[in-house]
């Protein structure tokens, strides 16, 4: 996944968009997990984690993206796509030997507060999302970066979010919904969003597989 949208408060409202080689093998949300029974989330059949998993009964959500720094050695690495799953599991980040993890950005939102826990291969930081729309990207919190520069402002106001992700994809760096092809002939692309809406009565569940954009 490489871009998350929260706008905090009651509803608590986060969007997932996932990015990814188009190539990699993956299912669409369900409970995939029975060590995890009762969480929702899509399926990477390559490592056997998500990119975004809920549990409704907790009114509570963790998102995953790849960060940049210190890659883990080859020898001990350990598949990020299991993060997710604990963190909403246990409403926070376990103890973990996070060495055996390449850097990523995990958000974990609830409808008390709204985490993000960022791990560049040598250090842990964890931050409190602000009230309000917050973006995160692959390098987190960056209002440098192109997509949050051009989107945030469209996220914070009163546009419908699905509308946003109606965009023809694109190899821009400051698109939203992208397609790169790639020297070799794999495709780089937006596979899949996520809505969901927060409340204390429940959790609506939007998916939108974007594959069929990504024809051709």
């Amino acid at each position: 996944m490489c871009t998350v949208i929260v706008k905090t408060g009651q509803p608590l409202t986060l969007m997932g968009v996932r990015d990814e080689f188009t190539d990699r093998p993956w299912e669409g949300p369900g409970e995939h997990w029975p060590d995890h029974p009762g969480v929702i989330g899509g399926l990477d059949l390559k490592a056997g984690g998500t990119w975004l998993a809920v549990d409704p009964a907790a009114r509570r959500a963790a998102a995953l993206l790849n960060g940049h720094g210190r890659a883990a050695p080859e020898t001990t690495k350990i598949s990020r796509g299991g993060l997710p799953l604990l963190a909403v599991t246990a409403g926070d980040l376990p103890e973990l030997d996070l060495t055996r993890y390449d850097p990523f950005h995990l958000v974990l939102a609830d409808l008390a507060r709204t985490r993000l826990f960022s791990w560049d291969g040598e250090r842990l930081a964890v931050s409190e999302l602000p009230e309000g729309t917050s973006m995160i990207v692959n390098t987190g919190l960056d209002p440098a970066n192109d997509r949050i520069a051009a989107f945030q402002p469209r996220f914070a106001g009163d546009t419908d979010w699905r509308e946003l992700i109606t965009d023809p994809p694109s190899a821009d760096p400051a698109a939203l919904i992208v397609r790169h092809e790639l020297s070799d002939g794999r495709v780089f692309a937006t596979l899949c969003v996520t809505l969901l809406t927060l409340t204390p009565d429940g959790v609506n569940y939007d998916f939108t597989d974007m594959t069929s954009d990504q024809d051709g």
